[in-house]
């Protein structure tokens, strides 16, 4: 009886995970499909376009600055990231390997905040920028950013920190080493599969995110890819460029696509270390 249910077992597995498959790449195709149509191809349904043109990619870089857009928003999520990994990291160290009173309330006092919905805190953030006189900037938008990215990252290197050996710090404060040697010699090399992880996960936040960029940028120069998509207008709701939103989309996926086929071995290595231990 085992033995014949096996065959049905592993039909069922991998018919579910073909279907997991379908449901999260099909966006992703449709999206490719319709960039390569025309606007009157747009209007009847192919599953492969019947000719391949390429004018809606041509047409997103014109009659707006979408390569700055582009711009705007790698240096945003590469200064975002930047700056969330090395305050986490610090701060992972203090969580994870000094004992002090109110750690753990401080850890999710630090948790909590990746916990308010982002309409919730929008009024704040945005007396904030304006007090501070970076409205409509690059920099204000990493500032705020770091709300959404910060919390996450300090969370999961604060619990990978904690797994380490502490013969390993303790050989370090033998040798004389400063809180700030054994953070980069010491526990650094040892963290990249979880850096990487936290890294690219804080990376797509910044470079997908809308509300933000949509509130506290006026310019077309300062916007960020999402806006810039969402900015894309017609003469009515029936005459959006449906081509141009599509090839946009696709040219803002494919590097998030490319950095998580890069680095998908550390992605792998920093989601499972701490599962088993030894």
């Amino acid at each position: 009886m085992a033995a014949s249910g096996t065959p049905h077992r592993g039909l069922a597995f991998y018919l579910l995970i073909a279907g997991i498959v379908l449901y999260t790449v099909f966006p992703f195709y449709w999206a490719i499909n319709s960039s390569l149509q025309t606007s009157q191809e747009l209007f009847s349904v192919t599953w492969f376009p019947p000719s391949f043109h390429f004018e809606n990619y041509a047409g997103v870089f014109q009659g707006q600055p979408f390569g700055r857009n582009i711009f705007n928003s790698l240096i945003v999520a590469v200064a975002t990231v930047g700056v969330s990994l090395l305050l986490a990291l610090t701060a992972s160290f203090a969580l994870g390997r000094i004992r002090f009173r109110g750690r753990t309330v401080l850890l999710l006092a630090v948790l909590s905040v990746s916990m308010f919905p982002q309409v919730a805190v929008l009024g704040g953030m945005f007396e904030l920028i304006r007090a501070l006189g970076v409205y409509n900037s690059l920099f204000g938008l990493m500032l705020s950013y770091m709300i959404l990215t910060l919390p996450f990252t300090v969370w999961v290197l604060t619990t990978f920190m904690r797994e380490l050996p502490k013969e390993l710090e303790e050989a370090a404060i033998m040798d004389g080493a400063s809180p700030w040697v054994m953070i980069t010699q010491v526990f650094m090399p040892l963290l990249w599969p979880a850096l990487v992880t936290t890294g690219l996960l804080a990376f797509i936040v910044a470079w997908n995110e809308f509300l933000f960029a949509l509130t506290f940028t006026l310019s077309d120069t300062q916007r960020t890819v999402p806006v810039a998509i969402a900015g894309f207008s017609g003469a009515s709701q029936f005459e959006l460029p449906w081509g141009n939103i599509m090839a946009a989309s696709v040219i803002v996926t494919v590097p998030l696509i490319g950095l998580v086929l890069i680095f998908q071995r550390r992605i792998v290595s920093g989601l499972t270390a701490g599962a088993v231990k030894g």
